[in-house]
């Protein structure tokens, strides 16, 4: 939708010079789109759900879109008294808090023959004739509390292996005013990390050795103090070393040194693979967990934030529970964070107490293993209560009949 405002400024003409007008015109346009996400939700065990109870169901994990996070509800006895379990029941809900949230829906129980006859309740692609849905609050719902017999799912094509699959899109309303358009001349990104990277291979104007396991490396004095507090306290404060044409690293390996030095001057990561032939994901996430230490050794945020990063990304079971340790031992808490949730989960807890990541963790970390504990604890009990076992009643927010109801979405 676009609405195109203009104004317009007129000069009445003064009586002691001739007259004359000058018009001066300016515009601005209004936007307003959809921001759109879909979430695939599989259910499981679809018989082993039936009989749980009117109004009660099954969720979803949460999902973000347009600001907002999401949930899917699944009702396999309904969520109506009055149908009697006939119908089962479809709803997406807002699981965040947002007032007066407006969107469109889509919710699609799929077809499994591959026949691709979906059953499809849309707002997308047609004209609606009081606008977007207005979700009030947290727990706020749309969807259907007939959104098919029961009769018919038992012996339909979406239901395969006990299995069924949703889908859900939502399309958050959002508006914005643009003005007019200001041609510019765009600069070049800043290449002051070339230039130092340069310095750095060149070896130009180098005025300190550094030994790290026998290897040496030239560096540039003002360089390393101006990136890292603790090589400006070792070179220029007032406990220097007495030496500060060579310093010697104790406790490094050279190839960790050299992706610190890397950095230090190019501001990036560097190419793992590069540093000794590293061509294994292991073999990399080793690289980063001991690059982490090193960062956090000197001092170095940003290399440190990329660290973690990347050994969020290439958290497995063979590692995970060295940089479980490495990340306690460094106040890594996101990090950390992440590893205590991949451990928990069912599907990786047996696997990782095997490795001797984990026995090195008990040995290193014991408290990190109650920490743990009480993370398989709360999965444990988010599993029950995702499958149903909490009655709906608990919602913050309202129903389709607009009744407010107190609950809180998981």
């Amino acid at each position: 939708m676009e609405i195109t405002r203009v104004s317009k400024q007129t000069q009445k003409p003064s009586n002691s010079k001739p007259s004359s007008i000058s018009s001066h015109f300016s515009t601005s346009t209004s936007l307003t789109d959809t921001t759109n996400g879909s979430h695939d939700f599989k259910i499981s065990g679809y018989s082993l759900s039936k009989g749980m109870g009117i109004g009660k169901y099954v969720a979803s994990d949460t999902f973000f879109v347009g600001g907002h996070l999401w949930a899917i509800y699944f009702y396999p006895d309904g969520k109506s008294t009055e149908d009697n379990g006939t119908y089962v029941s479809l709803f997406i809900a807002l699981a965040s808090e947002g007032t007066d949230v407006r969107a469109l829906f889509e919710l699609s129980l799929m077809d499994q023959s591959g026949k691709e006859r979906h059953k499809v309740h849309s707002h997308f692609g047609r004209v609606l004739d009081s606008g977007p849905y207005t979700l009030k609050y947290r727990g706020s719902m749309w969807g259907y509390k007939r959104f098919l017999k029961r009769s018919t799912l038992e012996t339909s094509d979406y239901l395969k292996d006990d299995c069924l699959l949703v889908k859900c899109t939502v399309g958050v309303v959002k508006s914005q005013t643009e003005g007019p358009k200001i041609y510019s001349i765009s600069p070049p990104p800043s290449d002051i990390g070339q230039h130092f990277g340069q310095l750095l291979e060149s070896g130009e104007g180098a005025d300190l050795n550094i030994e790290v396991d026998g290897e040496i490396f030239l560096a540039h004095k003002l360089v390393l103090a101006t990136r890292s507090p603790v090589f400006k306290a070792q070179l220029f404060g007032p406990m220097k070393d007495r030496d500060t044409e060579c310093i010697r690293i104790e406790e490094m390996e050279a190839s960790v040194f050299k992706a610190l030095l890397h950095f230090i001057y190019w501001d990036v990561l560097p190419d793992m693979e590069d540093l000794g032939g590293l061509t294994t994901k292991w073999a990399s996430s080793l690289m980063a967990q001991h690059l982490l230490a090193a960062a956090d050794r000197y001092g170095l945020v940003r290399l440190r934030s990329l660290c973690e990063a990347k050994l969020c990304e290439d958290v497995a079971i063979n590692t995970v529970a060295t940089t479980l340790a490495l990340a306690d031992q460094h106040h890594c808490f996101q990090l950390k964070s992440v590893c205590l949730k991949f451990v928990a989960l069912p599907e990786n807890l047996k696997a990782v107490m095997q490795t001797d990541g984990f026995d090195y963790l008990k040995q290193s970390c014991p408290s990190v293993i109650s920490e743990l504990l009480e993370c398989v604890a709360r999965i444990s009990e988010h599993s029950v209560i995702s499958y149903g076992y909490r009655n709906e009643t608990s919602l913050d927010g309202a129903d389709m009949n607009g009744r407010r109801v107190k609950q809180r979405i998981y």
